[in-house]
């Protein structure tokens, strides 16, 4: 903010630390505990120090600046939440352990918000009755909830975070096109603002349902999205959305199913090595409980399936792995020998589309100690249904060129959803239409993890020596070092009250009994683009201006300075 105060490091709540925290695993988390941004208050809960909360403030600004450009109107939602809406969607359920759920002193049940379609639906159902009222984008920036597992890598997956959520609210579906676009572009704004590198990649739309999906993802090996891109074309996806195109081949001439003693090959590595053959030649078949149910999950041999797929295509339905018990329980299914062929009605077989009707197979014979040769998928077995459930490798073929894609780790920053009517179907979000009849309201959401982006930044931009923060979302314009001496003190809180007067943030350590060497580690280490010290020259009026991600120096007069900062 122009004209801010300047913040004294004397005065700073906030102690920059020498070692990484044990318990960080990653980068930012490391970086903005040590730099004094942040602190741990519990598990996935964190605090935001005054550092930490200016560059907090900057991203909502710079996402509320986009958001308003769009037309989009702000709000602000409780995140206590009445139960009824939740279960009106079934989200109440879908949700599962990671919904904070709570009951009031009358035994009323609430939920703490971890997004808010619901209640948005419904603060446009108590407002808008026309058409004349719609469209309508509605916005807020405000803390969700959400109970992780284990939450991890700092403020990047936490049970409590700063997100902008935005909804859309349509006649047409066509409109609610154009609502999509508009947030697509305002979103390639907030982050090119922001200095984020970031890919825009198909995604799955998961709990949120609804048809269109993508993600803004941004590159960094902390990540925890795997995405594709190919080299060839604009094709880029997160690698749950990729699908394989199912191709039936021509089985004539492929000889009868025929069994082969195999003992001792409970494993495809086992099988392959025994028989000679690639395990690419191979079936595996993994056993998995639907909602209690035994299905049968049939991929090639040397591939993996990706349990997030298969959750995703039987959510809301809990998938777990089948036990001992469950072998028990039905002895017609042979640990390490399972095939598809005959497994009977009790057990779904769900196959990956690279087990196309005609291709054949070896696989388990569904006896000790023996497998079969010539299975073949539509003659010897059916597949119930087929659903792309293996985990995409480095040089999969695109689905658009075919080129061999590439893959990257990536951290979610944002998500854009054409809901349609799921949410207005379950609340009965209508409009009177020109012709006076009901009109069923269209919807999208759109999310921007507004903490997460902070992360994000850290994590992009950061180097050996610390932080490095892009301008526009820095703590500060300029952080004025006093080496130490009296004089040089002076100095440096004099030349700090014109650079503020000059409409800059700034940021000045006048700390006593501080070495030198430690302010500038700690110069390093907060990250402010620009560091201006007041050292060895500061009798002439001499400052040295180090540009903090460059490392380039240059002694400047206090005029010199001012100038060439308020002209950057």
């Amino acid at each position: 903010m122009a004209n801010a105060p300047v913040q004294r490091m004397s005065q700073l709540m906030a102690k920059t630390l020498r070692d990484d925290p044990a318990d960080a695993e990653v980068l930012s988390h490391k970086l903005l505990v040590r730099a004094g941004y942040v602190r741990r208050t519990a598990a996935g809960v964190w605090t935001w120090l005054p550092l930490g909360k200016r560059v907090l403030a900057n991203v909502e600004r710079i996402v509320r600046e986009e958001m308003d450009a769009i037309g989009a109107q702000e709000v602000l939602l409780p995140a206590l939440l009445p139960k009824e809406p939740y279960e009106a969607t079934g989200r109440w359920d879908e949700y599962g352990p990671e919904l904070f759920r709570l009951q009031d002193r009358r035994g009323g049940d609430y939920l703490l918000g971890p997004t808010h379609e619901e209640i948005f639906t419904l603060i446009v159902k108590d407002q808008a009755s026309s058409y004349k009222d719609l469209p309508v984008i509605l916005y807020q920036i405000q803390t969700k909830f959400r109970d992780e597992a284990r939450p991890r890598a700092g403020i990047l997956r936490g049970r409590e975070f700063l997100m902008k959520d935005s909804y859309s609210f349509d006649l047409e579906d066509e409109g609610l096109a154009q609502s999509y676009a508009l947030h697509r572009q305002a979103y390639q704004k907030v982050f090119e603002r922001l200095g984020l590198d970031y890919r825009i990649c198909a995604a799955t739309a998961g709990a949120m349902g609804g048809s269109k999906s993508e993600e803004f993802l941004a590159p960094a090996g902390a990540g925890e999205d795997t995405f594709a891109d190919c080299p060839n074309c604009d094709f880029a996806a997160n690698t749950e959305a990729i699908t394989y195109e199912l191709k039936p081949v021509d089985a004539d001439g492929v000889p009868a199913l025929e069994e082969i003693p195999t003992p001792d090959t409970p494993t495809i590595e086992t099988l392959a090595a025994h028989l000679g053959v690639p395990a690419s030649a191979t079936l595996k078949n993994l056993l998995v409980k639907v909602d209690g149910e035994i299905v049968a999950i049939g991929v090639p041999g040397d591939r993996e399936v990706d349990m997030g797929k298969v959750e995703a295509h039987f959510a809301p339905a809990v998938v777990e792995m089948v036990t001992e018990d469950d072998f028990v329980a039905h002895p017609e299914l042979v640990r390490g020998y399972v095939g598809p062929q005959g497994l009977g009605e009790k057990v779904t077989y769900v196959a990956d589309p690279r087990v196309a009707p005609g291709t054949s197979w070896i696989t388990g014979a569904n006896k000790d100690g023996t497998h079969a040769k010539n299975v073949v998928a539509g003659r010897d077995f059916e597949v119930g249904a087929y659903v792309d459930v293996v985990v995409v490798q480095e040089g999969d073929p695109c689905p658009k060129c075919g080129t061999g894609l590439r893959l990257d780790r990536a951290i979610e920053i944002g998500h854009i959803f054409q809901l349609g009517r799921k949410y207005a179907d379950a609340l009965k979000l209508d409009v009177l239409g020109q012709n006076g009849k009901p009109v069923r309201v269209t919807m999208g959401s759109y999310g921007i993890g507004v903490s997460r982006a902070v992360a994000a930044l850290a994590e992009q931009t950061a180097d050996d020596k610390g932080l490095c923060w892009p301008a526009e979302v820095a703590p500060a314009d300029v952080h004025v070092v006093a080496a130490g001496k009296a004089l040089q003190t002076e100095l440096a809180l004099e030349v700090s009250e014109k650079l503020r007067a000059a409409g800059l943030r700034v940021l000045v350590d006048d700390r006593a009994g501080v070495s030198p060497g430690v302010k500038f580690t700690d110069s390093e280490l907060i990250g402010v683009p620009q560091i201006l010290v007041a050292g060895r020259r500061s009798a002439e009026g001499v400052l040295e201006l180090k540009d903090r991600r460059t490392g380039e120096r240059e002694e400047l007069t206090v005029d010199e300075a001012i100038a060439r900062l308020t002209t950057a």
